[in-house]
């Protein structure tokens, strides 16, 4: 991705959980609803992002983390987005956890981390609201 081209992010208004279950569960009522949640199933676990508050106890889980919406839709041709975020976020000293979708990416990091996030987003060039 050139230089010159910036992202804008909006950081969404909830707090999700990631989940694990086993490989073989079926994906519970529970994922759904909210600005956001992902379901993602593997050979070796069935991943879980959802509401925080939805999650029942008892399910393997970190909580705390926000998530940003990359706007989009995003080209499947684009190279370097993830790369443009996770950078500055990698110098802030900033964990992230991405998801993509279809549409666009999502780039979720603890709500500890919120402020050092944006900072360094802006400082990059990105638009953060």
């Amino acid at each position: 991705m050139p230089d010159t081209v910036r992202l804008r992010l909006f950081l969404l208004d909830c707090r999700l959980a990631v989940c694990r279950l086993g490989p073989q569960d079926e994906v519970p009522g529970w994922e759904g609803g909210g600005a956001f949640s992902s379901v993602t199933r593997t050979s070796t676990e069935l991943s879980i992002v959802c509401r925080e508050d939805a999650v029942p106890e008892g399910i393997a889980r970190e909580n705390g983390w926000r998530i940003f919406q990359v706007e989009g839709p995003l080209d499947f041709g684009l190279i370097g987005v993830m790369a443009s975020i996770a950078g500055p976020l990698g110098e802030a000293g900033v964990s992230l956890f991405a998801v993509s979708t279809f549409d666009t990416d999502y780039v979720m990091v603890r709500e500890r981390d919120v402020e050092a996030a944006v900072l360094a987003l802006r400082a990059a060039g990105h638009r953060v609201e």
